[in-house]
């Protein structure tokens, strides 16, 4: 299917319903199963909170890069932001994290249906790809997701 503001909505949508719906099921063990140990040590809580964090940045993202700016300061730290943003939410409560990542999708959905065809060959920086068009950066929010629950996927099983 083309790449059209419409489309790339409705991905969002039914992504992040899909990524709610992995979460919801999980034991209070299984919430605490080590998923990254490669630098931060995550826990499944811990990408849920990434997750939620992420998907509101992605939103400041977008919004730049369609008024015009340039995206991500060049100098930006991915890693450095990621391990700070999640340990400041430690104590957030789960059920907090869940309706955030909720209404933070749900505006980036809102925020691509009101896209021209046009805006989606705007171009801006994004911390991992770099300067790209805005449709490569939308299509990451939800490959993003994809890629995390994969990981927590395995270890579950």
């Amino acid at each position: 299917m083309a790449d059209t503001p419409e489309h790339l909505a409705v991905r969002l949508k039914e992504e992040g319903e899909k990524t709610l719906a992995f979460f919801d099921p999980l034991t209070p063990d299984q919430w605490t199963i080590e998923v990254y140990t490669d630098g931060m040590t995550w826990s499944v809580r811990e990408v849920l909170c990434h997750i939620a964090i992420t998907e509101a940045s992605f939103g400041r993202l977008l919004e730049n890069i369609i008024a015009g700016g340039d995206g991500a300061p060049e100098d930006f730290n991915i890693n450095a932001y990621n391990e700070r943003k999640v340990a400041q939410m430690e104590e957030a409560p789960l059920e907090g994290l869940k309706e955030s990542y909720r209404q933070a999708r749900l505006r980036n959905v809102e925020i691509v249906s009101n896209l021209r065809l046009e805006d989606l060959e705007r171009r801006g920086r994004h911390p991992f790809l770099g300067v790209a068009p805005l449709v490569d950066i939308i299509k990451l929010i939800y490959r993003h997701n994809q890629l995390h629950l994969r990981d927590v996927r395995k270890l579950l099983v």
